[in-house]
């Protein structure tokens, strides 16, 4: 069944009485490099934004443009990031939580709803989680363009300082180019040390220069 993006879980949440509801969503999860983002958006009912889909479905250059829409017209809107080290001492799941958690947290606004993709909360708000709910919810939507907006904001800065790894076109995912070069150079202090490419990248560095990278992350 073709599943569409639109505004019908939030129709059904303000049918049950709820107001200020929040689309949550991530970005980064899978990536080999750097934070996971999240972002919380509450959008103006009153203020259509034409165009809110999953992020991935669409160009960079809407992304650009559908976010900057997006702080324009919600009602509240917040990006939060959870580094790579407290990934590898969480786990990319739990990190992706507490992203979303912070981001909730930091809103100007109070949620009395959330709409989450695919994850449920530690949080003291009634929610529902929808899989696929980027494609599926216009607030979820909305959050999934501003985390991924911020995040490859950031993965464009990284380039300038990893340039050795291509962050700005492969936006820290293993990508063939990306792997080659973690077997060439290591894994910066940014990488994800407990994602398997990484790990073994380390071990390849470690045998080819006689160096260890959990030194060079604490040294960093």
């Amino acid at each position: 069944m073709l599943r569409m993006c639109c505004s019908r879980f939030e129709r059904l949440a303000r049918g049950r009485g709820w107001q200020r509801i929040a689309g949550l969503d991530e970005a980064g999860r899978g990536s080999l490099f750097g934070p996971v983002f999240a972002a919380a958006v509450i959008l103006n009912p009153k203020r259509r934004i034409v165009g809110l889909d999953d992020s991935k479905k669409l160009s960079p250059q809407r992304r650009e443009i559908l976010a900057a829409r997006i702080r324009q017209h919600a009602l509240a809107w917040r990006v939060a990031q959870v580094d790579a080290c407290r990934i590898d001492a969480w786990n990319i799941y739990q990190a992706s939580r507490q992203a979303m958690t912070e981001a909730v947290l930091q809103l100007s606004l109070t949620p009395d709803f959330l709409l989450v993709d695919a994850l449920r909360l530690d949080l003291l708000i009634e929610q529902q989680p929808l899989i696929k709910g980027d494609a599926r919810s216009i607030s979820i939507a909305a959050a999934s363009i501003l985390a991924k907006v911020e995040r490859d904001l950031l993965m464009r800065a990284c380039d300038r300082q990893f340039p050795q790894y291509g962050l700005a076109s492969n936006k820290g995912y293993a990508t063939a180019g990306h792997l080659a070069a973690l077997r060439q150079f290591g894994p910066s202090p940014m990488h994800r040390f407990s994602f398997a490419p990484v790990r073994e990248a380390q071990c390849w560095a470690a045998g080819a220069t006689q160096q260890t990278l959990p030194l060079a992350r604490q040294s960093a």
